[in-house]
């Protein structure tokens, strides 16, 4: 056992009490809760010690001859039990020629080693045996044995040599020349022995491996992802002289009313006392502007600070940050040199306000889950830098690292480009409960406890991008997590400290963190006089086809002082990359790898990032209520905005306001302001030059949009790079009269001419009805009273087999299953419609058909009456009647109608919100304009089929062929459509969500074209996926409807 865990276990006065009952207790680290570290070296703060100042400029250990990778290929042996892995393997002479080559970082599951499960609550045991803390079974507890030479340089003779690990999951044993090394617990924080005495250098030296699929440590580390198995992040060798630092700790302040900065400095280095150290800080060109030495101490620490007036400050805004270099120097003679990122920030929390600098900033956040669909939780810088890059696309500026500790260069790249980091200890331990069986309670699982957060705290700590320490995630409370919080407290005082279950008890967090807290109670507790401010710690739940309402946080965080935000569940779906048995690609989820496995299904796919990186719909929401420069319309007949600067550290002279005025789809006017020179938190009203709106416009709807475009490149986003955008309205549109839709009732008298013939003209036979007007033929069928055929000069329009029909229901959203909205409104999914009434009247000069339909399993009525006008436009009203008075009321996912149209009408062009799908509670960050799109676009490929594809707000909306030939929709209302390659029962998982391991990837587009015209579609909602139904203001209640719509035959070439 280390000196760490030995002081940890002094400083616990409590009895530690057996968690095995009546079982004879056992000598095995992996199931003994108080062994979780043999032989590791202390935590101490990510850096590396280079051999001299030239190699330590770049900070790149690769480049230091005091580095040797140990990543690549191993010999590899895997065994499905743990009692059957290969004993005596780390032995030199052990035969390994028929083991296999194996990738080192790298995991079991996605190489093909045992089945990938996913759980959210509860463990991967769960389908095997039942909690027992700390007894896990030897069945299924995939066993992975490494062995590998490795010639140590002869250079590193008479230094110390250490290898690192950066994550093994769920533990580690490590032997050197068949003798033992040591052993590690927590699976997400990288564990370094000390091989100096086990290693010969200048000759070949065999390194050998075991890491377990469970331990007892497992039960702290029920996340909410993927249960992987192996070694993920860096794996590596490196020296230090024997005279060296071991640990620096860099405290930044900002002192004299926030100008000037201040760094508090502890080196402790007990196997150098005597030694100096010059401490160089450097800022971004490498100059010198701040210098101090000092000596270690007897105690083996050295405290020195260092203050400087006016630095550049580092926040997510502006990531300015120094180089402070340490150089050990024994006599005249320099040992080593350890460079360290910092920034001068200020972080504390005052009149319930999180501050940065002095600032109550806002945290538009997201989790990040380190999830790569091809590596697991093998992570390449590269997508890390591609993960920033699209945070900083959609105006995130802050993370929160669930539910552990991430590989340290996140941090580094967060304090490069400027990320807040709520930075959380690998602690879950959600499938025990929160109640008596928590581990928050059980004392034999205390030193874990503080052991995690002291690794999370001791190896991060130097970081400026972290500003908040979170003790873990959904483990229940209890006294380990209060002595946790003591003890992180007692070592950095200066950060917050949060917990979100500690709220609901009365115990120690700093900031009022809850979960998918509903709006009002947002507002009930800021009204609260509670010195904690809110920050969600998860919020706006992002799974599948959601986002609703994104709005009314964002009006109530801009409104309210003490609720400064939160953190988006989460970033990224956890999809792994797959392949059907078509060999189609797919994202595989829970439930997809082996036979009765534990599984939360896909679950684990809520991020409004696509695994592969592509941005889902939502994402463009998030990032439109999250930008940072908002525009108000002052005077729009003269030009006249304000334009307000949500940032708190910089002005926006960096960007430009491009400016189009646009009448119907139309560019009118554009212009663009380069002197923007609004600083933080102000406003500035500007007069639009060349803006004015011409005669041409009178009486149409003419919108203002603006951007905010980048001047020039800034890191990781481009040149011109919009980020903000609005829309203001300047005038309305003029949506067509009932009046005007429909023709008048009676005939238009005609004078003293003829009439050579009829101008819409009925055609009837038993079986079906048709009506011929203009270019227009429509044929009803009379035994169901539906339009079977539209043809445009004799060329159906309508799919043959399929009717124009009413349409009740979507397929599910992963919100909707989460409330079993699919049972709740289960009566409209094909609602039983009885023919009545069917007749064919004139109506002026236009004929009229009307079908009368009871709906006895809704208990209403349904009235459509068709009008075929002379000029060939059919005027579709469709009315339902329901009964006040029915015992069953259920709502309705939409209203409006269904048809489907042959394959080469595969073009869209319409006039509403675009270019992305939105609801009517996720559509602020789209657009209303003239877009031109293809059918075969208009499907978005969520990790798992559901709704979607649908616009709001449309003026008209055409479907047309590559001639231009087609129809068009239009109505008295803006309405919602969609238009796409698939009926909705592709896209329905049933009434069970969890029968199917359904996949877009699976999909084949049908060949043809599903159009769905309606008044309106049920909400989203975005609270939560299991308990939040969408708000009312955008349900469909049980009640009366009536939906008019015109379909406009076009048979020449749409405009």
């Amino acid at each position: 056992m280390n000196k760490l865990k030995t002081a940890i276990a002094a400083c616990l006065c409590a009895t530690v009490v057996s968690a095995w009952g009546d079982k004879k207790p056992t000598t095995e680290r992996w199931l003994d809760p108080n062994v979780n570290r043999v032989n590791v070296e202390p935590s101490r703060a990510s850096y590396f010690a280079y051999g001299n100042f030239k190699d330590a400029q770049g900070n790149d250990k690769k480049v230091s001859n005091l580095y040797l990778s140990a990543e690549g290929k191993w010999k590899f042996n895997f065994v499905k039990d743990h009692n059957k892995r290969p004993l005596n393997f780390q032995q030199p002479g052990y035969d390994d020629s028929k083991w296999v080559d194996f990738e080192v970082p790298g995991l079991f599951e996605i190489h093909g080693y045992g089945d990938a499960t996913y759980k959210n609550v509860g463990y991967a045991w769960a389908t095997q045996f039942e909690n027992n803390p700390p007894f896990v079974e030897e069945k299924n507890n995939y066993t992975g044995s490494y062995r590998r030479e490795f010639e140590i340089p002869a250079s590193w003779k008479g230094s110390d040599i250490y290898f690192h690990v950066g994550s093994a999951t769920s533990n580690l044993e490590v032997w050197v020349n068949g003798k033992f090394v040591g052993y590690s617990e927590d699976s997400k924080t990288a564990a370094e022995f000390d091989v100096t005495k086990y290693l010969v250098p200048g000759k070949k030296n065999l390194v050998a491996m075991q890491v377990m699929r469970w331990c007892d440590g497992s039960y702290l580390e029920d996340q909410d992802f993927w249960r992987l198995t192996g070694i993920a992040r860096e794996v590596y060798f490196y020296a230090r002289p024997k005279k060296h630092i071991d640990d620096v700790f860099v405290t930044p302040d900002l002192i004299n009313n926030y100008r000037d900065g201040k760094l508090g400095i502890v080196v402790t280095a007990p196997k150098a006392k005597g030694c100096k150290v010059k401490m160089s800080l450097r800022d971004a060109r490498g100059n010198v502007v701040k210098t101090a030495e000092g000596t270690i101490g007897n105690d083996g620490k050295l405290s020195a600070s260092i203050e400087m007036e006016n630095p550049l400050k580092w926040t997510a805004e502006t990531p300015n940050l120094y180089t402070l270099y340490f150089t050990l120097v024994d006599g005249n003679k320099e040992l080593e040199v350890i460079p360290q990122k910092t920034g001068f920030r200020k972080v504390e929390i005052k009149n319930s306000q999180l501050l940065v600098n002095g600032k109550p900033i806002l945290i538009k956040g997201a989790n990040r889950h380190e999830m790569d669909p091809d590596g697991g939780y093998v992570v390449s810088v590269e997508r890390m830098i591609q993960d920033i890059k699209i945070m900083k696309e959609h105006n995130i500026n802050a993370v929160r690292t669930c539910h552990y500790p991430d590989d340290p260069r996140w941090y580094e790249l967060c304090d490069q480009y400027g990320i807040y980091i709520t930075a959380e200890a690998n602690i879950e331990s959600h499938g025990m409960g929160y109640e008596d069986k928590t581990l928050a309670k059980n004392l034999s699982y205390q030193n874990a406890h503080i052991e995690r957060n002291d690794h999370n705290v001791k190896i991060y700590k130097n970081y400026p991008a972290i500003i908040v320490w979170s003790l873990g995630n959904e483990a229940g409370y209890g006294v380990n997590f209060e002595k946790a919080y003591d003890y992180v407290r007692a070592y950095d005082p200066s950060r917050p400290i949060q917990y979100e279950r500690a709220i609901w008890e009365n115990g120690k967090s700093e900031i009022f963190c809850p979960m998918y807290y509903p709006y009002k109670d947002c507002e009930k507790y800021c009204a609260k006089n509670d010195p904690r401010p809110l920050i969600q710690c998860e919020y706006a739940h992002a799974m599948g086809n959601c986002g609703g309402f994104f709005k009314k946080y964002w009006d109530l965080i801009r409104k309210i002082p003490n609720y400064q935000g939160g953190y988006i569940w989460d970033f990224v779906d956890q999809g792994l990359r797959g392949f059907n048995e078509d060999g189609k690609q797919i994202f595989t989820y829970g439930g997809d790898y082996g036979r009765y496995p534990a599984t939360d299904h896909n679950f684990n796919c809520n991020g409004f990032i696509r695994p592969d990186r592509e941005p889902n719909p939502e994402a463009n929401e998030y990032r439109y209520f999250m930008q940072n420069i908002w525009t108000t319309p002052v005077d729009l007949k003269k030009g006249v905005v304000e334009v307000y600067n949500e940032f708190f550290f910089r002005d926006i002279s960096n960007v430009r306001m491009v400016w189009e005025l646009v009448c119907e789809g139309k560019v009118l006017k554009k212009g663009v302001e380069e002197a923007l020179n609004v600083g933080p938190h102000e406003k500035k009203q500007i007069t639009l030059g060349g803006y004015s709106i011409p005669d041409e416009a009178k009486g149409k709807e003419v919108m203002l949009n603006v951007d905010y475009k980048l001047k020039t490149v800034e890191p990781l986003l481009d040149l011109n790079y919009s980020i903000a955008r609005q829309q203001l309205p300047v005038s309305d549109y003029k949506f067509p009269t009932l009046a005007e839709i429909m023709p008048k009732a009676e005939k238009v008298a005609q004078g003293k001419k003829k009439v050579a013939a009829e101008k819409v003209v009925k055609e009837e036979q038993l079986a079906c009805l048709s009506l011929q007007a203009a270019q227009t033929t429509v044929t009803f069928n009379k035994k169901t009273g539906w339009v079977d055929y539209l043809d445009i000069n004799g060329a159906p329009a309508f799919k043959k087999g399929y009717s124009l029909v009413p349409d009740f229901w979507r397929a599910p959203t992963d919100n909707d299953y989460g409330v079993d909205l699919q049972k709740k409104f289960a009566a409209w999914k094909d609602p039983k419609m009885d023919l009545k009434k069917f007749e064919c009247k004139e109506f002026g000069d236009a004929k009229q058909v009307v079908a009368e339909y009871d709906m006895p399993t809704v208990s209403a009525k349904l009235l459509m009456t068709y009008t075929l006008r002379p000029d060939g436009q059919l005027v579709v009203n469709e009315k339902l009647t329901t009964d006040p008075n029915a015992k069953e009321k259920p709502m309705m996912f939409r209203f409006g109608m269904q048809l489907v149209m042959p394959q080469e009408f595969s073009k869209l062009q319409y006039y509403g919100r675009g270019p992305g799908e939105n609801y009517i509670d996720r559509h602020w960050g789209d657009r209303i304009g003239v877009y031109n799109q293809n059918v075969a676009d208009q499907y978005w490929g969520y990790v798992r089929p559901q709704e979607s594809g649908n616009h709001t707000d449309i003026r008209w909306w055409k479907v047309l062929s590559g001639a231009g030939t087609g129809l068009e929709f239009y109505s008295n209302i803006p309405m919602e459509c969609s238009s796409l390659n698939y009926l909705t029962s592709d896209l329905d998982g049933g009434p069970e969500k969890m029968a199917h391991q359904m996949h877009s990837g699976d999909l084949t587009p049908r060949k043809f074209t599903v159009v769905k015209i309606q008044e309106r579609q049920f909400g989203l909602g975005g609270i939560d996926s299991w308990s939040q139904w969408p708000e009312p203001e955008v349900q469909m209640p049980y009640g009366d409807r009536e939906f008019t719509f015109v379909i406009n035959p076009l048979a020449n070439p749409a405009k």
